[in-house]
């Protein structure tokens, strides 16, 4: 945009602040933008011109502002107009006349300008204000009065002055403001500033505002008071047209959430007879469908709902977008609550203010009030101060009785003198004074904070506390206590002074205290606890003795409590409230709560919910939900419901309503809470309380707690079950243990229930053999249908073993459960468990069951619906860390826990030794996620014990999880704790679906069939889905029994779910045991079928042997289903078998796999390799290649090995994955390419790997996994400076694309030596992962669970040069699993970054072949500089995996930028190392196309015939080189001035294939070179051409006696295209001459001028989409949109069968139009005939080519739809143009570029080093200068330098590159940004740094490139 700043001709309108603009348009808001000047700007009457970049916003509304610094800030501005420079024809006028300035005019230096296109439309208005002030005692005011008008265009702010003395007591003053048209007037806002001897102001009935210009007038009604001490304190007030229509501001409206807004009406209008709701349809997504309106009027206590359920849309339903809605009566509700005025009285006595919050809590003869909290934000409660608060609710209490009043502070400020406290009723004026005239203070007075300010009597109660005897049961933390009786309560007093003991609340000690109240009534109830601070804060509290002062010792009453009052014993709670003994039986009560929160985004909450219960007979303490009965660890997390039990005083039948909210602590404290639910057992009740709105201080109406109301309240029925227990017909099958059991259904579970009814349950250790039915009536809740039954015996007697043969369960339905077992509850049998999950299983399975004699495994599928959890406990590698105590463990789930007694190991018989892992199997039904793990000893036997982690595989949750603990449980190290929780760690937690699979292996009938070898299975589904390779037996024992000649096994397996079909399955085994060789007949594998009963069993024929010896030697065989028989449960009760064959099965393919290892030193090796091949129909599974076709010695150097792999069709291949076991003395290997052949299809598939596979080089990984398409990522992270900001831990990022596409985890390793990411370093990171698209998230995280794993990340950027973009993500947060909100990864939108666009590169593969002759390696630094047709690339330098050494081929992939085609390489060596001479053959560059770049040479200072360490190559493509050879003749006509050089010349000839490189101008034609009037002449043989000459830099090193130097010109001659290029400069190359520069750019002279008047020639292509509907038979329009003009319209003709899915080119020859902005793109019939049927043209780009200036690219990917006329059409922007080389040159011109740089203020920021800054633009670079100015001490803390160069036109600038010598001792420097204007546009762009250049801090750099950020 080009912004012209026109400053009024006002005396003193210049200003020398700084001036910033916003320009507000249709699509958006430009950022706040810096009119970046020379000192002269914005002077009187002077016009100011400025360019700025930045996105495009449309068409402008308003724009501007200034930041009021400076000596003379303030500014008259006139106008400002703006044009956009790209579409000249939008040119917004902005009219002003007016100052920016605190002092003069209206003092605003922020002004709102409304824009025009029309000049003479210049939008101004006139509004006459008139004002009323009432005739009442001080009612006028000297105070500032302003007034802003918001109407519908925008707003306008202005102080309200006149001559007069305005606002005086009974008058009208009447204003007028000139101001820009508003339209529609909405509201006003008026107020005062408060200055002034008596501000307060009461405005009379209304404001009067009329609207000259559209000649209307507003009324708005206002009669209240402006003043701080009256009314409810503003001196602001919005108020809105006839104060009717309040506008609903700051809402989200977002799907299924409540919005809630205050509104403040002139009159009580409640109750409402209807609301009238609508919007003003402006915005993206106007459309809002309302579900009901529900206002509330705290003044009458009316709640009323409107119910809506309608779209307030144009374009759904009947397009209203407002409506009227009528009141749902039935829905009415009264909250019985009355507004009050309280006014607090602070005693005007020396300290008497507080700054601690104040609450308060008020009793009268009806009841109390809730505890409110006054909030102290501003200065309330100063000294000698009145305090009013508006807007108290109360209940209705009748007459008041007390007010209870207190703070929470004790800090030396907390103290305060209350005088006295007066409530006033609202509505009826009732009035109460409470006086005080006391401290409440900790030091003062009693010491204490609360006081009961009393309407009538004193009480004094004594109490005694009672603290019990048990170990450890004193307390240190601050007690508090509150007596309740019948006519109110004491409120929580803190039991501070006791009157019998210095040292409180000790084992066993009794304390007295003394509390004074007015009098409560009989004492119903006491209400201890304390803070929960403190290191013994736990305490075990016996009762409580209270008693009235006075009274007789026998008229005390006895509080028991008789228990732990502690976070980590008990239930957690650590308040009770205690009652009376009542004929010696307790009134408790247990309430289940469950809490649902939220299924909305940052609907979790860490903050401390507490709930109170309000009921019939009182109402609960507050309580704190802090242990659930669903053990969750992470409550109020979204989505998620939370129960909790809580046990208190009976409340009485029915619960009235319920307070809830939050302590507002934690990071993230907001919570949505959507309901709560209360099942309260003992009444058979349960209460639904529906809330569905935000707590949180920044959402909604910022409340954190809510009262609610009960919606609906259901009665819950109880039913009897009858429960039969089968035990089993086995010896010493019954058990004398009690036993217990518990029953889930879908409506919930009962309670444990003890089964007890005959003497002799379940047949008590006899021996006969019969079966045991035991009958047990229950009475227990209705649970609906039962899904499963938990069943225990305690071992408690000897003979405890039992085995249960089932159970079987009748409700009242006469529905009967069948819950098979058929297992041991006992220590010594089995598994070692002693309590089993039963699920109910049809009855039709368990009669089939009988039917088959004894066969009692086939039941094994349908039981398989409890899960099978695999625990592996890892015993620490610490001395002595073996245990041999009883170990048990707890598994807590979302929905239950269960607990397990670890006895049976699968894998050792002497459990839990050093360094051991231990493996368990255990069974449970339906626990829900993992939330926790308990596990503990019993301290027996050697009692110590290290436990290293858990790890818990549950296939039933799809989850294998990870528990760290590495802690000692022994009484003696640590903190002695024998039990501990452990939690998952997120990151090492893997999940999948899982299947119970019944799988039946049959053996072969043939001599030598069986096998020991350990067997594996997987299994594949659709798509290359499979499951984990499962081994199927778990010892070395069962691998005996299994497997025999002829057997049948079968196994019951949970693994994931692969789909409907298995495709699939591969079966080997591990060649282990004196028997390996295996001969399998067939597979069966049996599932569950997905809908209806029954199942599904898949058979897998292989008759084939998986043998060493036998066959082709594999022991892996992949097998594809012939038969599926399906077994189907019918409605009769029978079993349908059907059987059908399988007809498209996959084939079987080979895979012809080449291995080449590489050709280096030391490349092969002799370690076992194995190969995993991936497609998208599945894998191979990992395949040992064990023997080579072609080669009897395997990966050797240099060679390519052949293996052939067979396996079912794998579809397209992606990646393959090494690996090798690092076996042998050789093993390190290093491999070049893995080429894939499949031989069915003759598919190839290329991996390029390149990479070694050894421990001891590179990143030392022997495992490598390659991708057939992968790009480059390139990954800075920055830790933040704090001290602890540093993790050891290893860190990864996941990018994530569209639909989810994502990356692997790209681990981010450290180079060598580093051993983490330090406090304040910058790391920076290349890693290859898939290419995903267009980025959208992305996860940064890392592994560590432990403290000194914490990272503080400062900074992530994210570039992806393939596509030319990187983004900025800002971080500044923790990564640590105990600091700030405990997550250790982080999901970053891309939205929320800053976006830059970098230089896109292309991955090129290099291959460097060195000569194969004596001495040809070389250990030195190799320099590589790319030119193609589109510009060249900085020098890089080459990757060295090892020296280059003789006759090897070194090939690396690099990041080139997108410059093709390519032309010549520059090779450099910069002659370092023990070798520095280099023999180089040739060199390879390849992507899609490959480049040959021969040289067959030496480059050397000392051999060779050349005897140069630089060469320049050219290109070779299908044997063609891309650049001639050429000789360059360079004549240097020096000046006819004292014009000579003594210095050193040196100049780069640039042209279309590059540059030259530096050329020293040595060897003349004269001996004494650069003489006055002297012509020099050089002559560079062989030199590569550069085609067209643009331009020459020349310069010179400034040494010798006098080495100022006039230039006059340069003639450059090309012998081979005979053509020489004039140069002109007629300038001094001097430090003390001209501009003291001594590098100069000269443009070429022989370009034409392109008269842009003349007719051109315009070529236009157009690209149909490849679609069937996307062609079209009619006729195309385009029109160019030109910087300098507007084509006509070109008529694209569809003769010969145009638009039909391919590229088209038309020619036209036209005006010229200069440059292109967009074009116009129309669909039109031929012979303007009209339109019968809708039709579209798909067109997906469109290329205009003009000759002279280039290509310019439209991306339209649009449809355009077919029209008579040209009326219309779509419009769109050049995304892309590509300039004309010749263009190029012609706007070579010379330019001088200030360049402002801004020196960060941080501490040391400053540099002494010499800085140095190379400019890179669309032109080209501008060389690497020094910014210098003489006498001057440069880059300096904090301050700005500014620079001026001279150089040829860089056009648009990509990217700068600044750096510094670091020469001085303090070199360091931290750069903010630099700034680069070009003084010929005025076009400035900011390049942001914000980083230390500087060797010790962030990464080491002392050179950054910046690239500008718009």
């Amino acid at each position: 945009y080009e912004v012209v700043a026109i400053t009024g001709d006002e005396r003193g309108a210049g200003t020398d602040a700084n001036v910033f603009i916003t320009l507000f348009g249709d699509y958006g808001i430009t950022p706040k933008v810096h009119l970046a000047s020379s000192c002269t700007a914005f002077e009187r009457a002077k016009t100011d011109v400025f360019r700025i970049r930045t996105h495009n916003v449309g068409s402008l509304k308003k724009i501007i502002e200034h930041d009021n610094t400076g000596l003379n800030p303030s500014w008259f501005l006139d106008r400002v107009v703006v044009t956009d420079v790209i579409r000249p024809h939008l040119r917004f006028y902005f009219a002003c006349n007016n100052w920016l300035s605190k002092v003069e005019g209206d003092g605003l230096y922020i002004r709102d300008l409304l824009g025009s296109i029309d000049p003479m439309d210049i939008p101004k208005n006139k509004f006459v204000v008139s004002v009323f002030t009432a005739d009442v005692k001080g009612s006028g005011t000297d105070a500032d009065v302003f007034i802003n008008i918001f109407g519908e265009f925008g707003d306008t702010e202005r102080r309200l002055d006149n001559d007069k003395n305005n606002f005086e007591k009974g008058t009208e003053d009447k204003f007028t403001i000139e101001a820009p048209n508003l339209g529609k007037i909405r509201k006003i806002t008026i107020g005062h500033n408060n200055k002034g001897s008596s501000a307060g102001w009461f405005v009379e009935k209304q404001v009067i505002v009329d609207d000259l210009g559209n000649k209307l007038v507003y009324e708005f009604p206002i009669s209240r008071w402006f003043a701080i001490d009256e009314d409810d304190g503003k001196i602001q007030r919005d108020v809105l047209v006839g104060g009717s229509q309040p506008t609903l501001e700051g809402g989200k409206f977002e799907r299924d959430l409540t919005d809630i807004f205050n509104v403040e009406l002139a009159a009580l209008l409640s109750p409402l007879s209807r609301v009238t709701i609508g919007h003003d349809n402006r915005g993206l997504s106007t459309g809002w469908y309302c579900e009901k309106v529900v206002v509330y009027c705290p003044f009458t206590g009316i709640e009323q709902t409107f119910p809506c359920s309608k779209w307030l849309d144009e374009k759904e339903g009947d397009g209203l977008i407002e409506r009227e809605l009528y009141e749902m009566v039935s829905l009415r509700q009264k909250r019985q609550k009355h507004p009050w005025s309280l006014w607090i009285w602070t005693s005007d006595l020396p300290s008497a203010g507080t700054d601690a919050d104040i609450s308060f809590q008020v009793y009268g003869e009806k009841g109390k009030s809730d505890e409110i909290r006054l909030d102290n934000k501003t200065d309330n409660f100063e000294q000698g101060q009145v305090d009013r608060f508006m807007q108290v609710e109360l209940p209705d209490l009748g007459k008041l009785t007390k007010l209870r009043i207190w703070h929470e502070k004790r800090n030396p400020f907390g103290g305060w003198h209350l005088s006295k406290a007066t409530l006033m009723k609202t509505l009826t004026k009732e009035k109460y004074t409470f006086p005080c005239e006391r401290w409440l203070d900790s030091n003062e007075d009693d010491n204490e904070v609360v006081r009961e300010l009393p309407a009538t009597g004193e009480l004094i109660y004594r109490v005694t506390v009672c603290t019990g005897t048990v170990g450890g049961s004193g307390t240190d933390a601050s007690v508090f206590l509150n007596l309740i009786g019948d006519q109110g309560d004491t409120g929580d007093r803190d039991l501070i002074n006791c009157k019998n003991n210095v040292n409180k609340f000790e084992k066993g000690s009794l304390d007295e205290f003394l509390i004074e109240a007015v009098a409560i009534g009989q004492i119903r109830r006491v209400r201890i606890g304390h803070d929960g601070k403190g290191g013994g804060s736990a305490w075990f509290l016996d009762k409580v003795i209270v008693r009235e002062e006075g009274q007789a010792e026998a008229n005390a009453v006895e509080f028991p409590c008789n228990r732990w009052l502690a976070r980590n014993e008990d239930d957690g709670q650590i308040v009770r409230e205690l009652v009376p003994f009542a004929e010696g039986q307790r009134l408790y009560t247990n309430y289940h709560i469950a809490v649902k929160t939220g299924d909305i985004p940052g609907g979790s909450s860490d903050s401390d919910v507490f709930v109170k219960l309000y009921g019939e007979k009182g109402d609960t303490s507050k309580m704190m939900l802090v242990v659930s009965a669903n053990d969750l660890g992470n409550y109020f997390e979204t989505g998620r419901v939370d129960i909790f039990t809580v046990e208190t005083f009976d409340i009485g039948q029915q619960i009235n309503r319920l307070l809830i909210g939050h302590t507002n602590k934690g990071m993230r404290a907001g919570w949505f809470l959507d309901s709560v639910q209360i099942l309260v057992p003992v009444h058979g009740k349960n209460y639904m309380f529906p809330s569905h709105r935000w707590l949180d201080e920044d959402e909604a109406d910022g409340k954190t707690t809510v009262e609610l109301y009960p919606s609906e309240i259901l009665d819950v029925e109880q039913i009897n079950y009858e429960i039969t227990v089968v035990t089993g017909d086995v010896v010493f099958a019954g058990t004398n243990a009690v036993v217990f059991i518990q029953i889930y259904g879908d409506k919930g579970k009962t309670e444990v229930i003890t089964l007890e009814s005959r003497s002799n349950n379940f047949e008590r250790n006899t021996t006969e053999i019969f079966k045991q039915e035991d009958v047990f009536i229950v009475t227990a809740v209705d649970l609906g249908p039962l899904k499963k039954l938990r069943i225990r015996h305690d071992n408690s007697e000897s003979y405890s073993s039992w085995y249960l043969d089932r159970v079987e369960i009748v409700d009242t339905k006469e529905d009967t459960y069948y819950f098979p077992c058929n297992r041991w509850l006992a220590v010594d049998e089995d598994d070692g468990q002693i309590a089993r999950e039963l699920v109910p299983v049809d009855e039709a399975f368990m009669r089939k069951d009988d039917d088959d004699e004894g066969t009692s495994g086939t039941l094994g599928l349908e039981q398989k619906m409890s899960t099978t959890y695999t625990l592996k406990i890892k015993t620490g590698e610490k001395k002595y860390a073996g245990t041999d105590s009883n170990v048990f463990a707890i598994l807590f789930g979302e929905n239950d826990d269960t607990i397990i007694n670890l006895k049976a190991c699968k894998n050792y018989k002497n459990k839990f030794e050093q360094g051991m892992i231990n493996e368990f199997t255990v069974e449970a039904v339906d626990l829900g996620d993992l939330v926790k793990v308990r596990i503990g000893h019993d301290n027996s036997g050697s009692s110590g014990w290290f436990l290293d982690w858990i790890d818990i595989d549950a296939p039933s949750q799809g989850q294998r999880m990870r528990f760290p603990c590495g802690r000692w449980l022994d009484k003696g190290e640590d903190d002695g704790a024998t039990v501990r929780d452990l939690y998952p760690a997120d990151l090492q937690t893997e999940f999948y679906t899982p299947v119970p699979y019944e799988i039946k292996i049959y053996t072969t009938d043939v001599f030598g069939a069986g096998t020991d070898a350990d067997v594996f299975i997987v299994l594949y589904g659709h798509k290359g889905v499979c499951t984990q390779q499962k081994h199927l037996c778990v010892n070395k024992r069962e691998r005996r029994l299994c497997f025999e000649r002829g057997a049948e096994d079968m196994f019951i397996v949970e693994l994931e779910d692969i789909g409907d079909v298995i495709e699939k399955i591969r079966i080997g085994h591990d060649n282990s045991g004196t028997n390996p060789g295996w001969h399998l007949d067939r597979v069966e594998i049996r599932r569950q079928l997905r809908k209806g009963k029954g199942s599904e069993t898949t058979i897998f024929p292989c008759e084939r042997w998986l043998a060493k010896s036998e066959d082709d030697g594999e022991t892996v065989r992949e097998l594809v289903p012939s038969d599926i028989i399906t077994q189907k449960l019918l409605r009769d009760g029978t079993l349908k078998t059907t059987e059908t064959e399988v007809e498209d099965a996959l084939e079987a393919h080979t895979y012809t796999v080449s291995v080449r290892t590489g050709d280096m030193y030391g490349a092969g090796t002799d370690a076992n390799v194995f190969l995993t091949i991936y497609g998208d129909l599945g894998d191979t599974g990992e395949r040992k290649l064990a023997k080579s076709e072609n080669n009897k010695n395997k990966f050797e150097r240099g060679e390519v090995d052949k293996f052939n792999i067979e396996a079912v069709d794998l579809g397209q291949v992606f990646k393959i994955r090494v690996r090798h076991n690092n076996s042998m003395i050789g093993a390190d290997w290093y491999l070049d390419q893995v080429e894939v052949l499949d031989v069915e299809t003759e598919e190839v598939y290329m991996f390029l790997c390149e990479r070694w596979l050894s421990t001891k080089k590179e990143d030392k990984r022997i495992d490598r996994t390659f991708y057939v398409k992968v790009i480059p990522y390139h990954f800075t992270l920055s830790t933040a400076i704090e001290q602890d900001a540093s993790t050891t831990a290893r860190v990864y990022v996941i990018i994530i694309g569209p639909n989810d596409v994502e990356t692997d985890r790209l681990w981010l390793d450290l180079p060598e030596g580093k051993k983490s990411f330090t406090a304040g370093s910058m790391e920076h990171f290349v890693c290859y992962g898939t290419d995903v698209g267009e980025i959208k998230r992305v996860e940064l995280g890392h592994n560590g669970v432990t403290p000194e794993s914490c990272w503080l990340v400062d900074e992530l950027s994210v570039a992806v040069p393939t596509k030319g973009i990187k983004y900025i993500f800002p971080c500044k947060c923790w990564l640590a699993k105990d600091r700030g909100d405990g997550l250790t990864a982080r999901l970053f939108n891309v939205l929320d970054s800053s976006t830059i666009n970098i230089i896109r590169k292309v991955v090129y593969s290099v291959t460097v072949a060195t000569g194969d002759i004596q001495y040809a390696g070389t250990d030195t630094n190799i320099f590589l500089t790319v030119f193609g047709a589109n510009g060249s690339t900085e020098e890089m330098l080459l990757p060295k995996n090892e020296d280059f050494e003789r006759g090897q081929e070194d090939t690396f992939t690099l990041e080139i930028d997108d410059i093709a085609p390519l032309k010549k390489i520059r090779i450099r060596i910069d002659g370092t190392g023990s070798r520095p001479d280099w023999f180089l053959d040739r060199r390879n560059l390849t992507t899609e196309e490959e480049y040959l770049f021969t040289y067959e040479n030496w480059l050397s200072k000392t051999k060779g015939p050349k005897r140069t360490k630089v060469c320049e190559l050219a290109a070779m493509v299908d044997d063609e080189e891309m650049v001639e050879k050429t000789t360059y003749i360079i004549q240097v006509q020096t000046s006819d001035v004292a014009a000579g050089t003594d210095a050193n010349v040196f100049l780069i000839v640039f042209g279309e294939y590059g540059d030259t490189g530096t050329l020293p101008l040595k060897e003349s034609t004269n001996r004494n070179k650069f003489e006055r009037k002297m012509k020099d002449v050089f002559r560079f043989p062989d030199m590569l051409s550069l085609g067209e000459l643009s331009k020459v830099r020349v310069w010179h090193d400034n040494k010798g006696p006098a080495p100022g130097w006039h230039l006059e010109y340069l003639d450059v001659k090309d012998e081979a295209l005979d053509n020489t290029f004039r140069f002109p400069c007629d300038r001094w190359l001097a430090k003390n001459e001209d501009d003291g520069q001594i590098m100069r750019e000269l443009a070429c002279a022989n370009n034409d001028f392109v008269d842009l008047s003349d007719k051109t020639e315009y070529e236009i292509a157009t690209t149909t989409a490849n679609a069937d509907d996307a062609s079209t038979t009619e006729n195309v329009w385009i029109l160019l949109e030109g910087r300098k003009a507007r084509s006509k319209e070109f008529v694209l003709e569809n003769k010969k069968k145009k638009f039909l899915g391919a590229t088209d080119t038309f020619e036209f020859s036209s005006k010229h139009v200069g440059e292109i902005a967009s074009i116009c793109v129309g669909h039109i019939t031929k012979d303007g005939k009209k339109v019968k049927n809708e039709a579209f043209w798909h067109v997906m780009e469109v290329v205009v080519t003009e000759k002279e200036l280039g290509n310019y690219f439209f991306h339209c990917d649009a449809q355009i739809p077919l029209a008579a006329k040209k009326d219309q059409f779509q419009t769109f922007e050049c995304y892309k143009s590509i300039e004309s080389f010749a263009s190029k040159v012609r706007n070579l011109v010379p330019v001088k570029y200030e360049i402002i740089v801004i020196t960060g203020d941080v501490k040391a920021a400053g540099t002494d080093a010499n800085v140095f800054i190379t400019m890179y633009g669309v032109n080209g670079d501008s060389g690497k200068r020094h910014l210098r100015q003489k006498f001057r001490n440069l880059f300096e803390r904090g301050r700005t330098d500014r620079f001026v160069l001279e150089m040829l036109d860089l056009g648009e600038l990509l990217r700068v590159k600044v750096e510094h010598d670091g020469t001085s001792p303090n070199s360091g420097w931290y750069l903010e940004c630099i700034e680069v204007t070009n003084t010929a546009n005025s076009v400035t762009t900011i390049f942001h740094c914000g980083k230390w250049l500087h060797t010790a801090k962030a990464d080491g750099q002392i050179q950054r490139v910046l690239n500008p950020r718009y």
